[in-house]
């Protein structure tokens, strides 16, 4: 045990820690979601400029079908991709941040990255100006 959170096993620090990595991937992988719901939505107003253009150009039954069969259309039933944004956060993302305060409220004392502290710790170089313990 080091002397950061020193009452906090190393066990602890380290599965802690796992969660806490967990859940930055799971961010990540949200802001893919955001991505896609971005592109999707951006795709779709193109879509609907296309179908004006291609109208424009004498071509109505490709317009048509276009905004008939794509333009507005869901990407999973019943869903347009803000709703899977809105289901993903509220069954996954949500619960999962909840939990995660939990087990640092219950196991580390609120503290955050406790295992990364503590490798910090142990890495730096003492006396360095670039490796100080803190700001």
């Amino acid at each position: 045990m080091s002397d950061t959170a020193p009452h906090i096993s190393d066990d602890t620090a380290e599965a802690v820690g796992k969660v806490g990595e967990a859940l930055e991937y799971i961010e990540r992988a949200r802001g893919h979601l955001f991505s896609f719901h971005q592109l999707i939505g951006r795709g779709d107003l193109l879509l609907g400029e296309a179908v004006d253009e291609l109208r424009e150009a004498g071509h109505t039954e490709f317009a048509d079908e276009l905004s008939t069969e794509l333009v507005g259309r869901n990407v999973l039933e019943g869903r347009w991709t803000f709703q899977v944004v809105e289901e993903f956060d509220d069954t996954y993302w949500g619960p999962l941040r909840e939990y995660v305060g939990r087990v640092r409220a219950d196991l580390t004392d609120g503290q955050r990255h406790v295992h990364e502290a503590r490798m910090k710790e142990e890495r730096r170089t003492r006396g360095h100006s670039e490796h100080t313990k803190n700001p």
